[in-house]
């Protein structure tokens, strides 16, 4: 047996699990501050969710989806993306009795049988949102702010928003049918997969990636116009309400998100520190999706980010990769005497919120004091025979050097103020290095 993760996945280490942490408690936090509630659903699903949701002629359901039969010859799927399940879980826990709209997100891995590139695998982790029972502009509005937000949040800075509008069930198919036959014309300068896609949906062809195909794309007509009144006074609306907020935003008719479940408006922000596979999330519209999936007309909207691509960016841009865990006290326990008192001050300081390690190796002091230090305790403690007799610890700054003996039974109360002082005068060197010229 290869002791090797397969390949397209990859294995989250300690050190860069911090950073993922991060992620998620800035978007837990941000999204329900817009009033949007955490969802899980199961990491597989019935198969004909994905080909009725996705839609059959897409790649995904052709060549992409991880597709098995259980025990009992059922057709499961491990979720490709994640509007679909939300959908489900929707209409079948009857969520449209809440108050509408109905506003949920949700942080899981996805499954897709890709060629790996940097920031895509096979297994890879999606943020996203869904917010379902208004064709209100101003929700779409707040979907797109919402990416936004969250991605500038996290610290990135060189991104750019696109946006378009896909048209509806109405106008769409008039634009479906002439870009059809226009790109009939031109089936020898397309690249084989475009060649299929212009019988089975021609749309696609807007997602190719190849140079020869998008020199194509820049003869063909454009979707907006072909929008009915009703999609254009839309598209319009959501373009107020982001200027509204001072939102920059860039119009991109070429853009065209990759499921037959998309309607009206459609957007996507990237980075500008990246390569060609810039895109670090978007979403749009799918106001069919739940009427497609036995619901009543149900009008929807919703974005996934891609978390991988964040953390690429992130250290691209701010050279943030791996975070060490870090230990605010270390605990140097001397002699077998004074372990169990070390022990139980270990467990007292965990209980008080206050992040602490001890040796596990019968280390030395010198190597104790060398782990404080790779741990990056601001505080180390000493406790010897000598300290148990006096009843007193030793807390030494690590960055000072400077010791001071503290009494047991105040040492928790001392310690905190220390600690809040550290982080006191750590904002404020912050402050003034970010009010430099």
């Amino acid at each position: 047996m290869e002791l090797k993760a397969p390949r397209g996945t990859y294995d989250v280490l300690p050190d860069q699990a911090k950073s993922w942490n991060k992620l998620e408690e800035n978007a837990m936090s941000l999204f329900e501050r817009y009033g949007y509630a955490r969802i899980v659903t199961p990491t597989f699903e019935h198969t004909e969710l994905f080909k009725r949701g996705i839609g059959e002629s897409t790649e995904i359901v052709q060549k992409e989806m991880y597709t098995f039969q259980d025990k009992s010859g059922r057709s499961l799927t491990l979720r490709p993306e994640g509007t679909a399940p939300v959908v489900r879980a929707y209409l079948e826990h009857n969520l449209s009795s809440s108050p509408l709209p109905v506003k949920l997100y949700y942080i899981g891995s996805m499954f897709r049988y890709e060629r790996p590139q940097a920031g895509r695998y096979r297994e890879f982790w999606q943020v996203g949102v869904e917010a379902m029972g208004s064709e209100d502009p101003a929700l779409d509005a707040e979907v797109i702010l919402l990416l936004v937000h969250y991605l500038q949040d996290i610290g990135l800075k060189d991104l750019t928003l696109y946006i378009n509008s896909m048209g509806c069930r109405e106008c769409r198919p008039k634009f479906v049918s002439e870009i059809r036959k226009e790109l009939g014309g031109y089936v020898d300068e397309l690249c084989e997969d475009c060649r299929r896609r212009i019988e089975q949906n021609p749309l696609r062809v807007f997602d190719c990636k190849s140079k020869q195909c998008k020199s194509v794309l820049q003869k063909m007509p454009l979707i907006s116009d072909y929008l009915c009144q009703s999609c254009a006074d839309h598209f319009l609306a959501v373009k107020d309400f982001l200027m509204e907020v001072n939102i920059s935003f860039e119009l991109n008719p070429y853009l065209v998100r990759g499921f037959d479940y998309y309607t009206k408006t459609t957007f996507e922000v990237v980075s500008g520190s990246l390569g060609a596979q810039n895109a670090l999330g978007g979403g749009g519209r799918y106001d069919g999706l739940v009427q497609d999936f036995g619901g009543p007309p149900t009008a929807a909207i919703g974005f996934a980010i891609g978390v991988e691509r964040v953390l690429l960016a992130l250290s691209k841009e701010r050279g943030q990769g791996s975070q060490p865990v870090k230990t605010q006290v270390f605990l140097a326990a001397l002699g077998a005497e004074s372990r169990p008192t070390a022990f139980g001050l270990l467990y007292k300081m965990r209980t008080e919120g206050i992040s602490a390690d001890m040796d596990y190796l019968g280390r030395s002091l010198k190597s104790q004091m060398k782990l404080a230090h790779k741990r990056g305790a601001i505080f180390t403690l000493l406790l010897g025979s000598d300290e148990l007799a006096k009843g007193v610890l030793v807390v030494r700054d690590m960055e000072t050097g400077l010791q001071e003996e503290v009494p047991l039974d105040e040492f928790i109360s001392s310690l905190k103020k220390k600690l809040q002082k550290k982080e006191q005068d750590s904002e404020e060197n912050d402050r003034l290095l970010h009010a430099q010229p």
